[in-house]
């Protein structure tokens, strides 16, 4: 799936407006932020799963970039000092820590409005159509909305300075991680035509993997470094806050992130395609390092 990476930075960059205007810093902040790399795994998702419906993966390209733009925006607002007060990200400086707090609310509000400018901009609809685009623009409404994503950093917030259980950290981690997972697959799925099975099909894989994802996630913030995870470690145990490690234990987490790969593999069966990659991707994201 690493071809499909050069597609999404290209077009990334042609979605991003031109900084020949009089506000061109806030421009180059939200540049720094959405070319900064990372693992693109839900632009990568989206095209992957179009190609599962048989269509060709380029036609989903503007739905994956418009979720990569709400995923990069929500890191720009969780790392500000009144949310996780983060100052690295993915191995260099915070958005605000270059540009200030203020510029970076400000550049993460513009890529949520350009996500949505993107999914339903002119060539997204000659290549699915009207009827696909409002679907995709509502399915990423939905899932970074008030009971999506944001919800989800809500329950987080919520949570800070008192014990979580395992029932509400996996509501928060099933909004807060999953939920745009999941709309990278249902998007993919939507730009291909797909009927409501495998939606759900595709749903099934998104919740699943995102579990793993945020399990591992835990996992790496005891067992990795700096250096290698490309942001602060220890910040979860340095702050309190309850985790899957904290509640069950490396071992369990383990356990479990591997039955819910198993899972998120068996709701390919639902694809007549090749989903070869997707399998792949999904083992890689619970072996991952970083």
């Amino acid at each position: 799936m690493t071809e499909y990476l050069s597609l999404i930075e290209t077009k990334l960059q042609e979605f991003l407006p031109s900084t020949d205007c009089t506000e061109k810093v806030l421009i180059e902040s939200m540049a720094y932020s959405l070319k900064a790399g990372g693992k693109r795994v839900r632009p990568c998702l989206a095209l992957e799963f179009c190609k599962a419906c048989g269509a060709e993966p380029q036609k989903a390209l503007p739905f994956a970039c418009g979720v990569e733009m709400i995923h990069t925006y929500s890191l720009i607002h969780d790392d500000l000092p009144d949310m996780d007060n983060d100052d690295m990200r993915r191995g260099r400086p915070s958005n605000h820590i270059v540009y200030g707090a203020a510029t970076a609310i400000i550049a993460g509000d513009a890529l949520q409005s350009l996500a949505f400018e993107t999914v339903l901009s002119e060539e997204a609809e000659k290549l699915c159509g009207s009827a696909a685009c409002v679907k995709a623009a509502r399915t990423l409404a939905g899932y970074c909305g008030a009971l999506g994503m944001c919800g989800g950093q809500m329950i987080d917030i919520m949570y800070e300075e008192k014990k979580a259980g395992i029932e509400i950290l996996r509501e928060m981690d099933e909004k807060k991680t999953a939920a745009l997972i999941k709309a990278a697959c249902e998007m993919g799925c939507i730009a291909a035509g797909a009927d409501d099975h495998k939606l759900h099909c595709a749903r099934v894989y998104g919740d699943n993997i995102g579990l793993a994802f945020q399990i591992v996630d835990d996992i790496l913030d005891v067992l990795s470094t700096e250096k290698e995870l490309g942001k602060p470690v220890g910040s979860d145990k340095e702050n309190d806050k309850s985790t899957y490690v904290s509640l069950l234990g490396i071992e369990r987490c383990k356990e479990i992130a591997e039955q819910a790969t198993e899972k998120a593999v068996e709701a390919l069966e639902g694809f007549d395609g090749n989903t070869d990659a997707l399998k792949e991707f999904a083992y890689s994201l619970l072996n991952r390092t970083n």
